[in-house]
């Protein structure tokens, strides 16, 4: 096999603007030094035997375990994860790195054939765990301190107990899903081939979407436009696409018996259907004095009669374009963390010097920005694509709350580390909301207070309201779907019926807006998953409001939350700061931080 110039790390070097100053690049040799490390080949050697091992040690045995049996075959379950974990991590990363290497492409996909059909043996360990009695699962517990230690993870598993099917239909489900993921597949395809022309210039979707953010308002028009005529010629492949899709979720549900077709994200996310509801029923309360409000503001600041979908996420005309180097975007987040906590930035400041920051835009980089946790035993990597911009800056906190969590967490072990979606977004966003209180503090002119103040307003209504809105659009979906096939126009119709309620009268929406529902990848990849975005956002701001009253031992408080990872209920997490999900105030206690960010807005209006 050709073999990449080592180290990883200098794999696409030389990218990012002359004056963003020295962006940092990955140093990918804390998992493997190179695709021919010998440490990758021991791994890989290792995890086929050890599997096949596992497979044959446990395989229909699991009940008959006394508990230090149990715990000696969880812990081996776990090494699994942590060398599959980190095989994959090295390959992932290097791909991230460097897309349009086909050398690249083939070494992750190699990797995912292998540990796949290593793992594939090892279905039966979730089934058999759920054939466990209650009572003989608790003695276990009770006997042994260090299996009791997994509860949060058997209790995971089990709430999928009521909805197992046999052992065979689940091994053909597992085996099936290569049918679903096609479809995925044939999306993301698609959406990467369409091609949009825009003042003669020729554009693909990320660079098209991106003008609809333009000071020029007859650039975001013809953006606009062009992507409302693009997706109307490739209509029926969306549409069949989430017509297939929602049905094989039906079928799928329907053998398992979920109630609803929400049922199983609520599980996968450890939270209650109730919870969900109280925050969409707050939200949706809310959208009078929040979006309705804001975009009311902006409309006379843009100085329009009425807005268009593409004014949505027009600047403001006062923001300057002012360019932060990378020097200042580190020092105002670390001092931010340092401000809160100085443990805060203790911890993030080895992502700054250590190579765990990827940062420049560079040619056949993956767009767009994450923090991965990689495994417990190595440490985060943060991908960015730093521009310069105010809101990369909001970015890099975002992220770099990501990576605080997951350094925190790691303690946890693989099983126990990550976090449920819905506390996922927890320091990222809190992080976000510490530097940009810093900035707050730092702007000189009303008008610089202004520009940042509408900027995260803008950002919690994409978050909070919009998700909430995707939301009730996938609901409406998934129900109309269980009454038959959907055409184009009748998906088009559920997409609107969520637009004018959410956005408010300050908007008219132009011919043509109706198939914008046809790009959002959560809705084909992960059903119901929007709602997270929001649970996150409210949650947050619940927490800050608490912060800012000046709670006793809050910081203490919060790092305790952070190392829990996964090991505790959000109703555990969120009592020692007097927070509980369930109820209906707590939402809104989240939602009156907007409003008030809001009526300052209104205030500096004067």
């Amino acid at each position: 096999m050709h073999e990449l110039s080592l180290p990883v790390r200098d794999a696409n070097a030389g990218g990012g603007a002359d004056n963003l100053g020295n962006l940092p690049e990955w140093n990918l040799d804390d998992l493997y030094k190179g695709q021919d490390a010998p440490e990758l080949t021991r791994d890989l050697e290792w995890l086929e035997q050890e599997c096949a091992a596992f497979a044959a040690d446990y395989d229909g045995k699991l009940a008959d375990l006394d508990a230090q049996g149990l715990l000696t075959c969880v812990q081996r379950n776990e090494k699994i994860n942590a060398v599959a974990g980190r095989i994959m991590s090295f390959a992932g990363l290097r791909y991230y790195q460097l897309t349009t290497d086909a050398e690249r492409a083939k070494f992750l996909s190699d990797m995912q054939e292998k540990v796949t059909l290593f793992t594939t043996p090892l279905v039966f360990f979730t089934l058999e765990i759920n054939r466990i009695d209650d009572d003989v699962l608790a003695a276990h517990f009770k006997a042994n301190a260090d299996l009791a230690r997994y509860e949060p993870v058997f209790r995971r598993i089990r709430a999928m107990k009521p909805y197992q099917l046999s052992d065979e239909l689940e091994k053909f489900l597992h085996d099936l899903g290569v049918v679903g993921d096609a479809w995925e597949r044939l999306f993301d395809e698609t959406i990467a081939g369409l091609t949009f022309t825009v003042d003669g210039e020729e554009l693909n979707i990320e660079g098209t979407l991106n003008l609809l953010t333009e000071q020029d308002r007859s650039k975001r028009e013809a953006a606009a436009r062009e992507l409302a005529r693009v997706f109307q010629d490739n209509v029926k492949t969306f549409a069949r696409v989430h017509n297939t899709q929602a049905k094989e979720k039906e079928i799928i549900d329907r053998w398992r018996k979920m109630p609803t077709p929400q049922t199983a994200r609520h599980l996968a996310n450890d939270v209650e259907p109730e919870v969900v509801e109280a925050l969409r029923e707050a939200v949706v309360a809310a959208y009078p004095k929040l979006s309705h409000r804001y975009y009311e503001l902006k409309r006379k600041w843009l100085g329009l009669d009425v807005m268009q979908v593409w004014d949505r996420n027009a600047p403001l005309p006062m923001e300057d374009t002012r360019t932060v180097s990378w020097e200042d975007a580190e020092k105002t987040v670390m001092e931010a963390y340092a401000a809160f906590d100085p443990r805060m930035a203790d911890i993030a400041a080895p992502f700054f010097s250590k190579g765990w920051i990827d940062a420049a835009v560079k040619p056949g980089k993956a767009p767009g920005a994450f923090a991965h946790p990689t495994v417990t035993d190595v440490h985060p990597y943060v991908m960015l694509n730093y521009l310069g911009k105010p809101r990369d800056v909001m970015t890099l906190a975002h992220e770099l709350g990501h990576g605080v969590h997951q350094v925190l967490a790691a303690d946890q072990g693989e099983m126990l580390s990550s976090t449920p979606l819905t506390l996922a977004e927890t320091a990222s966003v809190f992080g976000e909301m510490l530097t940009f209180r810093k900035m707050l503090d730092q702007a000189e002119t009303p008008e610089q207070r202004k520009v940042l103040l509408a900027g995260k307003v803008e950002d919690m209504i994409n978050t909070v309201i919009r998700q909430i809105a995707f939301y009730d659009f996938e609901c409406k979906l998934h129900a109309a779907r269980r009454e038959g096939e959907l055409t184009p126009d009748d998906i088009n119709a559920l997409w609107m019926s969520v637009q004018a309620e959410s956005l408010g009268p300050a908007f008219e929406f132009m011919d043509g807006y109706e198939t914008f529902w046809a790009y959002i990848p959560h809705f084909v990849h992960s059903p119901f998953y929007v709602y997270a975005y929001a649970f996150g956002d409210g949650l947050v701001n619940a927490l800050y409001s608490v912060y800012e009253s000046g709670a006793d031992g809050f910081e203490e408080k919060y790092f305790e939350m952070l190392r829990a990872g996964g090991s505790k209920h959000h109703k555990e997490l969120l009592a020692p700061f007097g927070l509980d999900a369930s109820d209906p105030k707590f939402w809104d206690k989240g939602l009156s931080m907007i409003s008030g960010m809001i009526d300052e807005l209104e205030a500096l209006e004067g």
